[in-house]
């Protein structure tokens, strides 16, 4: 089943991706992962030392509500909400799930970010190592009703990417955002590891880098650094228009599969 369309994304940009860039790009993109959001205390504190050394984060207040105010500026937006979220704790994961819930949005846990402060307070790539807190994590905020992505990245040392996808599929993940540095063909055996809504991410670019990862087995492709370049969006939405047309002509084929 598609969560999206069209197949293209626009991916979190720390510090930068709120409803207003999301708006921009809107006409290019089937969805939008706001964010990263830093949701509880531990992260919150490892946000505002990354802050201290230049880097951009969101720090409202109250994250929880930033979320909401978000996405009721994005009502009428025709494209998809999500949010990139980072969390050591459930509780405000289930919260932001009730939010998610409420606006058809998606929740993306980030185990992704591989910033040290991010790390040491157990979220971002540390969760990688930790499948079992990833997992229980992907359960909060399924079990509050969010529809749950997982954004994670390859070449970590030590992480089968594959038995993860299965793990957190298990817990209640529907989709998978998948970094695949320089690995590209990663996303194939992600494919074949899981049935999640699989979108990958890294040098999305034009019509060559969309082919590559749609051939791969992707389901949608999303943008990171260009996201605010029409020029960057505008062709990779007509790449992944034109193969999905493609493939929705062929025979035996549903949803852009076999």
């Amino acid at each position: 089943m598609s969560q999206f369309a069209p197949r293209v994304a626009l991916a979190s940009l720390s510090g930068a991706a709120d409803a207003g860039w999301a708006r921009r790009g809107s006409r290019y993109a089937g969805c939008a992962f706001l964010g990263g959001i830093a949701l509880d205390d531990a992260t919150r504190d490892a946000a505002r030392a990354m802050v201290d050394r230049d880097r951009e984060e969101f720090l409202p207040p109250d994250p929880v509500a930033f979320v909401e105010r978000q996405f009721e500026a994005l009502d009428g937006v025709p494209l998809r909400p999500a949010v990139n979220v980072r969390s050591a704790t459930l509780a405000p994961l289930r919260r932001v799930g009730a939010v998610c819930r409420a606006h058809d949005a998606i929740l993306e846990v980030n185990a992704h970010c591989r910033q040290a402060e991010m790390c040491a307070a157990g979220a971002g790539e540390s969760l990688l190592r930790r499948p079992e807190r990833l997992a229980a994590q992907v359960r909060a905020a399924s079990d509050a009703g969010a529809t749950v992505s997982v954004k994670v990245r390859a070449e970590v040392e030590g992480v089968d990417l594959p038995d993860l996808a299965r793990r957190v599929e298990r817990a209640g993940a529907g989709v998978l955002h998948v970094d695949a540095m320089d690995a590209e063909s990663v996303v194939a055996d992600v494919r074949n590891a899981c049935d999640c809504f699989l979108v990958a991410n890294n040098g999305v670019r034009d019509r060559a880098t969309v082919r590559e990862y749609l051939g791969h087995g992707a389901d949608a492709v999303s943008v990171g650094r260009p996201s605010d370049d029409p020029r960057v969006l505008a062709r990779v939405r007509a790449a992944a228009d034109e193969w999905f047309d493609a493939d929705a002509r062929r025979p035996g084929r549903v949803d852009g599969r076999w």
